[in-house]
């Protein structure tokens, strides 16, 4: 006989209403934590899930790919779906995922993240030198958006005339993210596919140091990458690059600018930004969620779980997890130490561009600290609806020397 599922719907019914992901949902996700730390969510219609919002078991079905797999799709939506071919790296397990890492590391190699230095910190200087002193503005468009953007653009050899289509790219491929149609998303998402296939072919037998141009010509043991595994890394590369790090930039500013002794703080202690980025992946924690099945049948927290159902792995709760941050895991704490985040995923999943999106969180804060002293709100944020990627859309400061 299957036992009985624990249920609360009272709990789990506002995790699929896009509306509560434009307000605050964290009150939410500690009562969640509280009342039903492993809970299966049943929709009206089609399959349910379970909701898993603690660190310990976060991590405990991350690190075991063999008790829970992500071929079986990594967001609710794709339950039941069979992709031809994975369409990101996520969508796999060992031995394939490990194989896909393998192949593609080289272009994130500690070497290459290094030589970026120069210049993503020529760009944050830029964007920076272009944000008016003693006046509000929108950081969301004037900073979060075009910096992760360009470095991206940078990272994989696009010429400056085609970036203006990259942020209508990314958020395209990101439901709730936008207010495009579904029409409107799958045609940009068409078109920014043929635009890095096309990229991609041409960049074949070259020597250039770009990413296309590496993924392009990397072989590893003999192997090297088919156009469908191609455009997959680019795929991924683009949004997950970019919306991401975009997002931990407007939410940890804005962090920053609503606790002003954690501002005041690193401007007067500038060992604290390597911290202050950790605390910044905690606090915003840009993916909020992603899914895995279990594989055989097992339990989680003393609860049976059986094979073939999903498990959303819900990070952005477990990120505020009082067992594991203590009693303070609700409050922006720069010098956080331990800081176990897993905003960059965990185990052989761990976010491939980790290094990358630390890289700009610091020179940006150090760029910014070399021009003022002060960041203060100045006005409402307007978050996005979205289940998948936690984000602003609107975030008015004031910056002042």
């Amino acid at each position: 006989m299957t036992p009985l599922r624990p249920m609360a719907p009272e709990r789990t019914l506002p995790l699929v209403d896009e509306s509560f992901y434009a307000g605050d949902p964290f009150p939410h996700y500690r009562r969640l934590r509280a009342d039903a730390p492993v809970v299966w969510h049943q929709p009206d219609d089609g399959p349910g899930w379970w909701v898993v919002s603690t660190l310990p078991e976060v991590l405990e079905v991350s690190r075991d790919p063999v008790r829970f797999c992500s071929a079986q799709g990594i967001l609710t939506f794709e339950i039941g779906v069979d992709y031809p071919s994975p369409p990101t790296m996520m969508h796999t397990d060992p031995p394939d995922h490990t194989r896909y890492r393998k192949l593609v590391q080289p272009g994130f190699a500690p070497s290459r993240i290094r030589a970026l230095e120069v210049p993503v910190r020529a760009l944050a200087q830029r964007l920076l030198d272009a944000l008016p002193t003693g006046e509000v503005f929108d950081m969301v468009p004037s900073l979060a958006e075009p910096y992760p953007v360009h470095v991206i653009a940078d990272l994989l050899g696009i010429v400056e005339a085609d970036r203006d289509r990259f942020v209508l790219w990314s958020d395209a491929s990101i439901p709730g993210a936008s207010e495009m149609s579904f029409d409107e998303c799958m045609a940009l998402m068409g078109e920014m596919q043929a635009y890095l296939m096309d990229a991609g072919r041409k960049r074949r037998g070259s020597d250039g140091t770009d990413l296309i141009s590496v993924l392009a010509n990397v072989e590893v043991d003999g192997e090297v990458l088919t156009d469908d595994e191609l455009l997959m890394f680019f795929n991924q590369l683009l949004v997950a690059g970019n919306e991401t790090t975009r997002n931990m930039i407007s939410g940890g500013l804005w962090a920053l600018a609503n606790n002003r002794d954690q501002w005041d703080r690193l401007v007067a202690d500038r060992t604290l930004i390597g911290s202050c980025v950790e605390e910044w992946l905690r606090w915003t924690t840009p993916v909020v969620a992603f899914m895995r099945t279990a594989t055989v049948d097992t339990e989680l927290r003393g609860v049976p779980i059986a094979a073939g159902e999903p498990l959303l792995l819900l990070y952005a709760a477990a990120n505020r997890d009082e067992t594991s941050f203590g009693a303070d895991a609700e409050q922006f704490r720069i010098d956080r130490n331990p800081n176990p985040q897993v905003a960059f995923g965990f185990g052989p999943h761990f976010c491939i561009g980790a290094a990358l999106a630390r890289l700009e969180g610091r020179i940006l804060l150090e760029e910014m600290l070399d021009r003022w002293s002060v960041i203060e709100p100045a006005g409402e944020i307007v978050r996005t609806g979205s289940s998948i990627i936690a984000g602003l859309k609107k975030a008015p400061v004031r910056l002042s020397s």
